[in-house]
C-alpha cells in the first residue's frame, strides 16, 4: 500500500508514518514544520520506502502530486493546541479549512480513500455524555476565539461528507480525543507533556482553573492502530468515528500522578485561565467519547491506562544519564 500523510512530521503523523513503514507500506509525508519536527521522523528518515517533502498543505500542485501517488491519504495537517488556536485564530481557520479543501479536491479527482482528522472539540459545550458521533454540536459565541478550531474542523467534516455524498469520494472522519504519547510537546498547551516537563525539572506544576475538569487520554500507538484498522474496513467509508479512551481523570489527579511519577519535588499550584489565555476563555468540565461505534466497526479501541501513558511520556522526556 502507498500512503500519503499530511502533517507527517507532527506528533500523530510521525507515529503513523513509522507504523506504516513497519508494516511494509511506502510512505510520503508533507509538512511545513511549523509545529512538526524532522527529528520526529528519525526512526524512518533513511528508510528506502520513506519519502518526505517540506511544504504547505495549501499548495495545490504539490498536494495533487502526492495524492496521485497514494492509495490512501491521511490528512492530519492542522493548527493544533489550545494556546496556538486562541492566539492565532486567523491562522487556525485558514490552515484547517483551506488545507482540507485542497486535499479533498485532489482526492476526489482520483477517487482516493481519504481520512480527515477531526477533534473532540467539535462537541463544543455539549453536556450529553458520553459524546456520540450523531449528537448535536454546541459551539460558543463567535466572539470567543476558543471556538475557531472547533468550527473549522466541523467545516472540514461537512466538506468531506459533501464530497462523499455528491461525488462518491471515499472519506473517513476521525474525531480524536486527547491523543498523547512520546514526541508530543507542551509548546501549545498540551497538558501531559507540560506537566511532565515541569515535574522533571522540579518546577511548579501549573493547573489552570479549579483542576476539577476531567479528560480522557488515548495513547498514540493505539490511535494509530485504530487508523490502520479503519483503513482496511470498507464499511467505514462515509462515517464519523470517535477515536480515544473513555476512562476519565481529573486534571488535579493527573497533576498529582505526574508529580509522584517524576520524583515528587514539584508543588502543584492553581492559576486562573486569565493568566494564560485572552479574556473570556472558556473550558469544558468533561469530555468523554462514546466508543461503541468504532469498536463495533473494527473490534478495537484504545484502552491503555493513563498511568502507563504518563510513564511512557516521562521515559521519552527524561534526560539521558551520563554513561
Amino acid at each position: 500500500m502507498k500512503v500519503f500523510i499530511t502533517g507527517g512530521a507532527g506528533f500523530i503523523g510521525s507515529h503513523l508514518a513509522e507504523r506504516c513503514i513497519a508494516d511494509g507500506h511506502e510512505v510520503w509525508i508533507l509538512d511545513d514544520l511549523s509545529t512538526g519536527a524532522i527529528e520526529n521522523l528519525d526512526p524512518v528518515l533513511e528508510h528506502p520506502k520513506f519519502h518526505h517533502r517540506i511544504g504547505d498543505v495549501t499548495n495545490e500542485e504539490l498536494v495533487s502530486e502526492l495524492v496521485d501517488r497514494a492509495d490512501v491519504v491521511f490528512h492530519l495537517a492542522a493548527a493544533v493546541g489550545v494556546k496556538l488556536i486562541v492566539e492565532r485564530p486567523t491562522h487556525t481557520i485558514e490552515t484547517n479549512v483551506r488545507g482540507s479543501e485542497v486535499v479533498l479536491k485532489a482526492a476526489a479527482k482520483k477517487d482516493k480513500l481519504t481520512f480527515i482528522a477531526s477533534t473532540s472539540e467539535v462537541y463544543g459545550k455539549g453536556v450529553k455524555l458520553p459524546f456520540a458521533e450523531e449528537d448535536d454540536l454546541l459551539f460558543g459565541a463567535t466572539t470567543k476565539s476558543r471556538w475557531a478550531y472547533a468550527c473549522s474542523k466541523a467545516i472540514d467534516e461537512w466538506l468531506a461528507l459533501a464530497y462523499h455524498r455528491e461525488r462518491g469520494t471515499p472519506v473517513v472522519i476521525t474525531r480524536f480525543f486527547n491523543t498523547v504519547g512520546p514526541r508530543q510537546t507542551g509548546r501549545y498547551g498540551m497538558v501531559i507533556p507540560t506537566f511532565v516537563r515541569q515535574g522533571l525539572a522540579g518546577e511548579d506544576i501549573t493547573v489552570y482553573g479549579s483542576g476539577d475538569q476531567r479528560r480522557c487520554f488515548g495513547y498514540v500507538g493505539e490511535v494509530v492502530e485504530s487508523l490502520m484498522r479503519l483503513a482496511k474496513q470498507p464499511a467505514a467509508v462515509g462515517q464519523v468515528f470517535n477515536v480515544g479512551n473513555d476512562r476519565e481523570i481529573s486534571i488535579n489527579a493527573l497533576a498529582e500522578l505526574i508529580r509522584e511519577r517524576t520524583g515528587g519535588r514539584s508543588k502543584i499550584i492553581h492559576m486562573g485561565y486569565e493568566d494564560a489565555y485572552p479574556d473570556g476563555f472558556e473550558d469544558m468540565e468533561r469530555r468523554i467519547p462514546c466508543v461503541e461505534k468504532i469498536e463495533a466497526a473494527i473490534g478495537y479501541r484504545p484502552t491503555m491506562p493513563v498511568e502507563d501513558i504518563v510513564d511512557r511520556v516521562i521515559e521519552a522526556m527524561s534526560p539521558e544519564e551520563d554513561a
